[in-house]
């Protein structure tokens, strides 16, 4: 049976406010003003370290390696929390991966958020039963594109065929890195022209997964 990997965040889940929520208790709690909420979705991929270095650099908060690391432990305990107070599965997340699963489908996740705090947001969203491997961005050495995360889950899932789910660039370089079909959601935190994007298929809904994945599996 083919093996169906899938992002996180922007992909099963939409958590930009709560990150948004945290990172600005963040800025309130070191005396710098608000950011928009637009602007901190737009930085959301990269993992949190990233995302701490970019708040950083927007709101000119001197940038060293002890900073960043000071800002960014006060950020991950603001964020532990907040986890799930305003972030929400995309609509019919639960159908379809209950629908995948019961059809025999391995399911894993592969996201630059740390291993631990995945675990704990879809174990509270309800749906940490239907995966059998949960990659993080501090599993390996390495994050997302570098498609070592990717070949991670795919290993742990043992399945000859495998497919990747992603919102973003990053998602689909690592897709394209990996030499693994990608399936491009265009509702997520994509930044980029769809067109530009590497992508096997593309949906809006998660309605439509399930035919998309069943058109690439038989090809």
């Amino acid at each position: 049976m083919s093996a169906i990997i899938f992002d996180l965040d922007g992909t099963l889940i939409d958590s930009a406010p709560d990150i948004h929520f945290s990172a600005n208790i963040l800025l309130k709690e070191n005396g710098y003003d608000d950011i928009e909420f637009t602007t901190i979705r737009s930085f959301i991929g990269n993992g949190v370290p990233k995302l701490v270095e970019r708040i950083m650099r927007h709101r000119q908060i001197e940038f060293s390696t002890k900073s960043h690391q000071d800002l960014l432990e006060q950020f991950k305990n603001i964020y532990s929390k907040n986890l799930t107070v305003k972030t929400i599965l995309y609509p019919n997340v639960i159908k379809t991966l209950e629908s995948l699963y019961k059809q025999g489908f391995k399911l894993g996740i592969c996201t630059n958020k740390t291993h631990a705090i995945t675990k704990l947001i879809i174990k509270e969203l309800n749906i940490d039963n239907y995966f059998s491997s949960v990659i993080g961005g501090d599993s390996l050495p390495t994050n997302k594109p570098d498609p070592e995360m990717l070949f991670a889950s795919i290993n742990e899932l043992g399945a000859k065929k495998s497919i990747f789910v992603g919102d973003s660039e990053i998602d689909a370089s690592t897709a394209q890195n990996a030499n693994v079909p990608f399936i491009l959601f265009t509702d997520g935190y994509l930044k980029a022209p769809i067109d530009e994007i590497y992508h096997s298929a593309k949906f809006s809904d998660f309605s439509e997964l399930e035919e998309k994945l069943h058109t690439l599996i038989h090809k």
